[in-house]
């Protein structure tokens, strides 16, 4: 049985047709309905049910559904095991908007260089659903926000940065105080529901500061982008890679004790622990 035949079937499932497989596949639609038959053949059932511009897994192919995943992640393992470094394969990583600008590119670039063989699939999300992620073994690293809590012992986490709190205001505001920044003008909250949200209310909340709130989002760049427009202030951590054209920036009083900390989270026993050992190094390392 050929596992490229199985990694096929598994992506008419995943993406809902034999022609977007194929397009993810980067192979023609005739050759990856080819492979299916071929394991309908061999297996003696029926795995998908065609229409005309879709294919859906039968029952059969659901009930073995997991075996065949099993036996293609068991095919990449075996793979890395026998590279000579052990550095091969492929990672899943998960990552927050302002990490897949801020850290990701200067990572992959490395990656290229070190360890061809070694392949990121990224998956974007808020820092709550990636902890989950992680924790259910379905990621095998993330880069997020430090939860508020102390993370179980099955997760062990390095902290790749510190970004501390600062006012972001437009910049016809330049000269004003932070307090009358935070009391005059609109305010775009950073959502208060996110770990790094938090942060940010608790320094409002300490100072005793209510603001006279415009929205509240949990999307970092989009809060930038509306305070370049002249839309109001906002208090934010200075990420890697924050543009900072257009606007006036105050550093917020004893900041650091109110920074963001970016971490990277893994399994405490990752199944590639040497290509994980290499991904910490090339994040944690000198930049």
């Amino acid at each position: 049985m050929d596992v490229r035949f199985l990694k096929s079937l598994v992506a008419v499932v995943e993406t809902g047709s034999i022609a977007a497989a194929a397009r993810r596949e980067s192979r023609t639609a005739a050759a990856i309905s080819q492979r299916v038959q071929a394991l309908e053949r061999l297996l003696g059932c029926t795995l998908l049910l065609r229409t005309a511009h879709a294919a859906r897994p039968s029952d059969q192919c659901l009930l073995i559904l997991p075996k065949i995943r099993a036996i293609i992640e068991l095919a990449q393992d075996l793979q890395s095991d026998l590279h000579p470094d052990g550095v091969a394969g492929e990672l899943t990583i998960g990552a927050i908007s302002t990490a897949l600008t801020g850290v990701l590119p200067t990572l992959i670039e490395r990656l290229a260089l070190t360890a061809p063989d070694l392949k990121l699939k990224i998956t974007p999300g808020d820092s709550k659903s990636l902890y989950e992620k992680v924790l259910a073994g379905e990621l095998d690293a993330a880069i997020l926000v430090r939860p508020p809590f102390q993370p179980p012992k099955a997760l062990a986490l390095v902290v790749l940065k510190v970004e501390p709190l600062i006012l972001v205001a437009p910049a016809a505001y330049a000269g004003q105080s932070l307090e009358t920044l935070l009391r005059v003008h609109p305010f775009i909250r950073y959502d208060a529901r996110s770990w790094g949200g938090q942060i940010a209310q608790r320094y409002l909340d300490e100072q005793a500061i209510e603001p006279n709130v415009l929205c509240e989002l949990d999307a970092l760049e989009t809060i930038v982008m509306l305070v370049a427009q002249g839309m109001g202030v906002s208090l934010v951590p200075q990420w890697a890679g924050m543009r900072l054209e257009g606007m006036y920036v105050l550093p917020v009083e004893d900041g650091q004790r109110h920074a963001r900390e970016l971490v990277v989270m893994h399994g405490s026993t990752p199944h590639r622990p040497l290509a994980m050992r290499h991904l910490l190094d090339l994040l944690c390392g000198p930049s």
